[in-house]
């Protein structure tokens, strides 16, 4: 259940009620100050950022009286956006949001900093009974006796934590900020947002049908399954395990978990990479950096838009989440200190295993997510002005035939995702079999051609060859 859903009166201890379901919201989405123009003015009040005025030519408010926004594309086509970030990070947690590239604290200011954020999100995880959505109804009797200690469990916690409070020993736990565009003239959830919402809890994906769809892959000759040692296929299944039975019917969670542990591989190969160069070892992979950075960059654009719709909201999935993507990214460091070969088998596998769920997920759910507009960060990354790394990501192919997809509303964002992904596969096949070499050199080539257009920043050509 999503935290705006929640009344005040399922809130498990009367110390945590208050005015209505919307201060038990998480998100951290900065009130709209105002829209003049082609300027947006917003002030990080939820966060220790100071205010900043941010230029964001690419936005217009829309006349309805939902007050929701448009996107203007490069081409003049305008795309109704999503009215709500619903994201746990939203207002300070995304890409051109008016903080891009600041400076962080030191490491002891900043950790404290997450530290506190993180306890009182702790804290309020067991308040609000967060874990209701990891012991949904079952037939089962052992699942229905460990639902019951689970949820137990938890209220011990909840009243605990009140009594802490009360004894002075804990800081009173105060709601989050509720979103300005949230509500309307009197202080209610607009039709718009109620909508969406329910919308997006109809989402749902088939396990078993994803499955179906692996097994089918793995029956293809060639499939780099079939080379994976026990160690990679031990790493792979482990996160396939914990999404099938964690995430289970809670598909953009499951996504948004996907997502945070899929950026680390890249990670990994780029301090490897960075290690070698540095200690005089290797410098060869100086190109390698680039594309692997191009599809880092890929990845954390998947991922703010599974935040942007919801998928980072309970503290225990984002705990899971960044506690597993710091596992795997050693885990990588120590597959490519081995064998780097075997590292992108890894990988592969992993990106595989996306483009048959994200398949399945669009092929499920393609008439509700026709009827949802894209969210704000997707439009930005798949039709902004600066497209270079969306090219750099594609390594294989014609080079004059660039991936320039749409992006309408939510089904043609899950339809760019899973393009996205293949896109991956291919690359790292390419790494495994050291194929990469050849295509980075036709890509070279294809550049130096006269005529090229590699100095624009709309019209970067596709990082592929000829």
């Amino acid at each position: 259940m999503h935290q705006l859903d929640r009344h005040a009166g399922q809130s498990k201890t009367p110390a945590f009620r208050h005015r209505s379901s919307l201060q038990l919201f998480t998100a951290r989405r900065t009130p709209r100050q105002g829209v003049k123009a082609a300027t947006v003015v917003t002030h990080a009040s939820t966060t220790p950022h100071k205010a900043h005025t941010t230029e964001r030519p690419k936005i217009k408010q829309t006349p309805t009286h939902d007050g929701c926004e448009v996107y203007v594309d490069a081409d003049g086509a305008v795309v109704p956006v999503m009215c709500v970030d619903y994201g746990f990070r939203s207002g300070f947690g995304r890409l051109n949001q008016g903080i891009d590239g600041e400076i962080p604290k030191n490491i002891v200011s900043l950790g404290w900093d997450n530290y506190k954020m993180e306890f009182r999100q702790l804290r309020k995880s067991f308040r609000v009974d967060e874990y209701q959505a990891f012991a949904p109804p079952s037939p089962n009797p052992l699942r229905k006796v460990f639902n019951t200690i689970s949820l137990s469990f938890v209220k011990s916690l909840a009243s605990l934590d009140v009594k802490l409070e009360e004894a002075g020993l804990l800081s009173k736990l105060e709601p989050d900020p509720v979103p300005e565009e949230v509500l309307n003239d009197d202080g209610e959830p607009i039709e718009a947002y109620k909508e969406m919402r329910a919308k997006l809890a109809k989402l749902r994906l088939d396990n078993a049908a994803v499955w179906e769809r692996e097994h089918r892959r793995e029956a293809t000759p060639g499939w780099v399954a079939h080379e994976a040692p026990w160690p990679i296929r031990a790493a792979y299944l482990s996160i396939c395990w914990v999404m099938d039975v964690i995430y289970d019917r809670r598909p953009i969670q499951r996504f948004w978990f996907l997502e945070v542990v899929a950026r680390m591989p890249y990670f990994s190969y780029i301090s490897m990479l960075h290690l070698y160069e540095s200690l005089g070892w290797w410098r060869a992979g100086a190109e390698l950096r680039k594309v692997h950075f191009a599809e880092e960059w890929n990845e954390i654009h998947h991922l703010m838009i599974m935040e942007s719709l919801g998928g980072d909201q309970l503290w225990i999935d984002r705990f899971m989440a960044q506690h597993a993507a710091v596992f795997y990214y050693w885990v990588l460091i120590g597959f490519f200190a081995f064998s780097p070969s075997l590292a992108y088998v890894f990988s592969e596998m992993v990106e595989g295993h996306a483009v048959d769920t994200y398949t399945q997920f669009v092929e499920d759910n393609a008439e509700l997510l026709k009827s949802i507009p894209p969210p704000l960060i997707a439009l930005q990354y798949y039709k902004g002005e600066d497209l270079y790394y969306f090219d750099a990501l594609q390594t294989a192919g014609d080079i004059q035939e660039r991936r320039r997809p749409t992006c309408n509303n939510l089904y043609d964002v899950f339809t760019n995702i899973k393009g996205d992904e293949e896109e991956h596969v291919k690359t790292m096949t390419a790494c495994r079999d050291y194929s990469i070499v050849d295509d980075l050199a036709k890509r070279k080539k294809a550049l130096s051609r006269p005529g090229s257009k590699a100095g624009s920043s709309n019209s970067v050509p596709d990082p592929t060859a000829s």
